[in-house]
């Protein structure tokens, strides 16, 4: 089967620059890597393929035989960059990417590093937060410089090798009978430095701009809860990869209702007549009114619970329950006539002794007997 061209192979015309067919080669390196590409059988043989045509094109003398005779100009070195597996995968982030931490890859390969992960804090009300939502966030970060793609030097130049360290990245210095080896203070490590740097940037490779990003909110997330939003952090340097962003989600404090994971709870103020006689009163959930009965007696403090009316939560989508603590409210602004109807009231509970009022008369029985206990 004939062998495709290799600048069709890597989507680059035949006049191409070595910074561009590097680009276009650490573009498909990253698609098509197996790691990256688990279920699709076709990824290793893609990457492979533009592999090869990398280590063609790199080589100045390769790329020249290749250009005159063809595949038959470098049959015998199409492989020399060795096959597929760890060398292969080496030689994306060692040589297209450098050496990440500095101990590694190609003397004079830059380096690259990844780009720092970012942190935002969302604020969303309680509904929000049970409910789920599709919010828009602005977010400022470092971007890759679209005038030099990234690279930091001026459109059309490259960088150029450093020659202080004579782009191994790394200087030897001998001390007695020690010789230390330690980072090039020139270009930082990089093995090269930007002799025409990019206007846009300024050499940096990466500008301050402010992302606008969707965030679509699951429903049930709680307090302290973060979503991660894959390589929408700052921008690598050096080509790196860009780090994350990861959203903290901070729920506002409600009006009515406490939540305690998946449980609500809220106070339900009642009328002395109702805490007396029984009744019913509306009682607010996140999904409208339901009408709860409230037995005769009931004392304030009492807690109800009604099942299912709490919050689903993210990860295990339990539904918990609805806690309502009923409080008594002591009726203010009587006219004289209900402060009349009031007093006759109490006259007549008073003359019931305990039957009306039990926990008064516990209490005060308790009273007594501590305040005899001291006198004896």
């Amino acid at each position: 089967m004939a062998k495709r061209d290799y600048y069709e192979i890597l989507g680059v015309g035949k006049d191409a620059s070595a910074v561009e067919i590097k680009k276009s080669y650490r573009r498909l390196a990253m698609k098509f890597h197996p790691d990256r590409n688990s279920d699709d059988s076709g990824a290793e043989e893609k990457f492979k393929e533009a592999k090869e045509a990398y280590e063609i094109l790199k080589d100045g003398d390769r790329r020249a035989a290749y250009d005159r005779f063809g595949h038959d100009g470098v049959s015998g070195n199409a492989g020399a960059g060795g096959g597929f597996g760890a060398e292969g995968f080496g030689d994306i982030f060692g040589d297209v990417f450098g050496d990440i931490f500095g101990g590694g890859g190609r003397r004079g390969a830059s380096q690259v590093f990844r780009g720092a992960d970012l942190g935002y804090e969302l604020k969303l009300d309680l509904e929000k937060a049970v409910r789920g939502d599709s919010v828009t966030i602005d977010v400022p970060t470092q971007v890759a410089c679209d005038k030099c793609d990234g690279s930091g030097a001026k459109k059309g130049s490259e960088p150029v090798k450093c020659t202080t360290c004579a782009g191994a990245g790394q200087v030897r210095m001998q001390q007695g009978f020690f010789s230390i080896q330690q980072t090039c203070p020139a270009c930082k490590g990089a093995g090269t430095v930007i002799s025409d740097p990019c206007s846009g940037c300024h050499g940096r490779g990466r500008i301050s701009k402010t992302k606008t990003l969707n965030v679509k909110v699951p429903a049930g997330v709680d307090q302290g809860d973060r979503i991660r939003l894959s390589g929408e952090g700052e921008a690598g340097r050096n080509g790196g990869p860009a780090g994350d962003l990861y959203v903290e989600i901070r729920v506002e404090p409600h009006k009515i209702f406490d939540r305690d994971g998946a449980d609500l709870s809220c106070e339900v103020p009642i009328s002395f007549a109702t805490a007396t006689l029984g009744g019913e009163v509306q009682l607010p959930t996140l999904d409208g009114h339901v009408s709860l009965k409230v037995p005769a007696g009931t004392q304030s403090g009492k807690i109800f619970r009604l099942r299912g009316k709490g919050v689903a939560t993210v990860r295990d989508h339990r539904t918990g329950d609805l806690f309502a603590r009923v409080a008594v409210e002591t009726p203010v602004n009587l006219t004289d006539d209900q402060e009349s109807l009031l007093r006759r009231f109490e006259e007549s509970v008073s003359a019931g002794g305990d039957r009306h009022n039990p926990r008064a008369g516990g209490w005060l029985d308790t009273v007594k007997r501590f305040f005899d206990k001291i006198s004896n």
